[in-house]
């Protein structure tokens, strides 16, 4: 890991400073927020695979050096012009969705996922690999008082991810729900599923898992090094044939697959008082800011096998 200063400034930050160069952590003037924007005093970011696209430069567009990060927990430091409904020192959150503008026709329609100008952090402005950050306050979402930093940052991301997916599955409780693989977002899945009053096949591979998977709520493990679970699936009565679809068939609208795209603030919203309410948390390695490479490096090689966050 490259270490570079520049000057005498008053906050630290973990920048990329070209596609694929090294962590380089590096001094900066704190920045100023502008009009419609908060400036955040950082607690805690989450380290998140999609922090490769900004690492390794495979996100199109992207001006370096770059700060990545998308699982940002603190609090208002100061607000930009015109900037109402927040308040300095406001525990919040920014995920993925750091931002859209409100004019494109997906936003006309509400549909803020698909903003043609969507911003994301650490991707289109700086993220939360440093000690202060500036976001827009269509990104923010305020933080439930009873979920630690550490706690909230993983849930702006994996937990929207796994929270989303669930509810708007069609799903109903005492439904059959099979969560495949039991790492950073798997172990959150299962614990929201859980809450959704499923019933919970965890799959995983290896028997180590199954303690774990059953502590976390998982009714039923099946290790699929020894089992095949689209049987075992069967055999519980809740499997269907997988769906075999060619591009042809999706272009002539004869087939059709349907996902959720990213969440927003208010599914943010949405997703961290669920956890709030019902004790889901993820688990979490930690490590100082000083240390992003090796939390990056750890989260990339699969070594953690649940979340890293960084503290400031």
């Amino acid at each position: 890991m490259a270490t570079t200063k520049v000057g005498i400034s008053p906050m630290k930050a973990a920048q990329i400073p070209k596609p694929g160069a090294d962590f380089e952590i590096v001094e900066r003037e704190i920045p100023k927020p502008g009009p419609g924007e908060v400036r955040i005093k950082i607690q805690a970011c989450g380290v998140c695979h999609s922090d490769v696209f900004t690492k390794e430069g495979s996100w199109p567009g992207i001006q370096y050096p770059r700060v990545p990060g998308h699982e940002v927990v603190g609090t208002i430091d100061e607000l930009g012009a015109g900037v109402s409904g927040w308040k300095q020192e406001q525990r919040i959150g920014v995920g993925w969705h750091g931002g859209h503008d409100g004019t494109c026709l997906a936003c006309q329609r509400g549909d803020f996922r698909n903003c043609r100008n969507l911003k994301v952090p650490g991707i289109s402005y700086d993220g939360g690999y440093e000690q202060y950050m500036v976001a827009p306050v269509e990104a923010l979402t305020a933080m439930p008082e009873s979920l630690s930093d550490v706690e909230a940052a993983p849930l702006l991301c994996a937990g929207i991810t796994t929270y989303n997916a669930l509810r708007h599955s069609g799903a109903m409780p005492g439904d059959l729900v099979a969560v495949l693989g039991i790492g950073g977002l798997g172990h959150l899945g299962i614990q929201f599923a859980n809450k959704f009053g499923y019933k919970v096949a965890a799959i995983g591979r290896g028997s180590e898992s199954a303690t774990l998977a059953k502590k976390l709520g998982a009714s039923v493990y099946i290790d699929n090094k020894v089992t095949n679970a689209a049987e075992a699936l069967q055999k519980l009565g809740g499997a269907q044939v997988p769906i075999e679809v060619t591009p042809a068939q999706l272009v002539n609208g004869s087939k059709s697959i349907q996902g959720w795209a990213s969440g927003t603030p208010a599914d943010a919203q949405d997703t961290l008082r669920f956890a709030e309410l019902t004790g889901v948390r993820p688990m979490i390695e930690t490590y100082p800011l000083e240390k992003a490479a090796e939390a990056y490096a750890r989260m990339m090689s699969g070594q953690a096998q649940f979340r890293v966050v960084l503290t400031m």
